[in-house]
């Protein structure tokens, strides 16, 4: 696969080109960004997958929620649906994309809805009749059509965009110099025992003037099933089947998984068939299921038994208030 991605090389030169011209011409006027009357904050990454932007946009749904009327706005990746929907009592991880209603289910105060075409998205919301204070577009770093108010830009601490190279050789969606698009900076999926002179040294890579914070992933003390909660003190040691179609799983497996424990890995935004069903109910036989957060919304009505997820959090792992206060101070300037 690695030789494959070196032949490839040509392509991420052309890919790149391509993609440095579609920047050159939104920041020159030529291709028409559109600006909207309303605080719209885009998280995104350069990368493909793994960054951790679903629990970043919790992380600020969050912090606003107490003072500001939220709705996010993603493409509903893989959903059955089209064009714009605005996510009600009726939805499903089929016309919304999982992670949509994931945040649909979860935080059931906000507005959540979906659209490719961010512009007409943002459009249908700023006419409800309750508009939302702020709009949280997920995944929209390149989607130059809509000019948001503030751009937090993600980089998975394995794969640091400063040492990646363009699509197919590397993993970037645009060049590396994408990045000073970015108002914010995080560098996500870090050890909790990162040290300060690690931080600075990623810091003095990143070699213009952005505020840089650092993040990790921490997992909570329990696992939700449909009608009840277990302590993972409980479990860890039981032997379980372990479920992921997510984007870089192994941080989830290191957590849960124990020597006995059977794992199933899909690929991220999976469509799990009838057979993998019935795959999952064969290895299963009566061991307790742990799966992700995002795959539970979509293996929820397939009426397994003894199934649970595991939620996850996005915790800054430094000044965490210096970060809060940056987004906060978008508000108060707009």
């Amino acid at each position: 696969m690695i030789i494959l991605r070196y032949l490839l090389f040509p392509f991420a030169i052309l890919y790149g080109w391509i993609t440095s011209i579609r920047n050159f011409l939104y920041d020159k006027g030529i291709l028409k960004s559109y600006s909207f009357d309303i605080p719209i904050i885009a998280v995104g990454n350069l990368s493909v997958g793994g960054t951790g932007k679903t629990p970043q946009i919790e992380y600020l749904i969050r912090l606003l929620l107490p003072n500001y009327k939220i709705a996010t706005l993603s493409r509903g990746y893989k959903r059955k649906s089209k064009g714009y929907v605005l996510a009600d009592i009726n939805s499903t991880a089929e016309n919304l994309g999982d992670e949509p209603f994931q945040m649909h289910q979860k935080f059931p105060s906000i507005k959540v809805a979906v659209d490719a075409d961010r512009k007409n998205g943002i459009e249908n919301l700023i006419k409800l009749d309750d508009k939302p204070d702020v709009i949280l577009l997920d995944d929209a770093f390149q989607h130059r059509k809509v000019k948001a108010g503030l751009y937090i830009m993600l980089s998975a601490y394995d794969d640091i965009f400063y040492d990646d190279f363009m699509l197919p050789t590397g993993n970037l969606r645009e060049s590396r110099s994408g990045a000073k698009r970015a108002d914010i900076i995080v560098i996500t999926k870090c050890p909790k025992d990162l040290s300060i002179s690690e931080q600075e040294r990623i810091k003095a890579k990143i070699k213009f003037e952005v505020p840089i914070f650092f993040s990790f992933i921490d997992y909570d003390n329990n696992v939700y099933g449909e009608k009840e909660t277990l302590e993972i003190s409980e479990i860890i040691d039981k032997d379980k089947l372990i479920i992921a179609g997510i984007a870089k799983p192994e941080p989830f497996f290191n957590f849960i998984r124990r020597e006995n424990d059977t794992v199933m890995i899909f690929s991220d935004h999976h469509d799990f068939s009838e057979n993998d069903i019935n795959t999952i109910r064969e290895k299963s036989n009566g061991k307790i299921i742990i799966t992700t957060e995002k795959d539970y919304v979509r293996l929820k009505t397939q009426n397994l038994n003894n199934l649970y997820y595991l939620p996850i959090n996005s915790t800054i792992l430094t000044d965490e208030q210096t970060f809060n206060s940056l987004v906060i101070e978008y508000f108060i300037r707009f």
